[in-house]
């Protein structure tokens, strides 16, 4: 299961979602994709300064005072997350 934690300062996702073997986990690249997105587009598109570290099964984000648009781009992928758990199922996707 991939366990999703968003708090004030961070967003942390941990976990496979065992949907499929890995390689074919169409849940585990859905998150995948949606947390590397925001962090790209939190250092690319927002002067916010932000710190992560990306390990297999393992993305920590980090950040202290969001910009406006730094708190939207979170929101838009929670708005993400919980769709992925709404379609698939709080079996393979928990939010924390």
């Amino acid at each position: 299961m991939i366990e999703v934690t968003v708090t004030k300062h961070s967003v942390s996702v941990t976990g496979h979602a065992g949907y499929d073997e890995p390689g074919r986990d169409i849940i585990c690249s859905a998150v995948s994709v949606l947390t590397q997105n925001l962090i790209h587009s939190l250092c690319d598109l927002t002067g916010d300064k932000v710190s992560f570290r990306i390990e297999p099964g393992n993305t920590i984000l980090e950040y202290e005072d969001l910009s406006e648009q730094g708190k939207l781009l979170i929101d838009s992928f929670f708005i993400g997350i919980c769709r992925i758990q709404d379609v698939y199922g709080s079996e393979y996707v928990q939010i924390k």
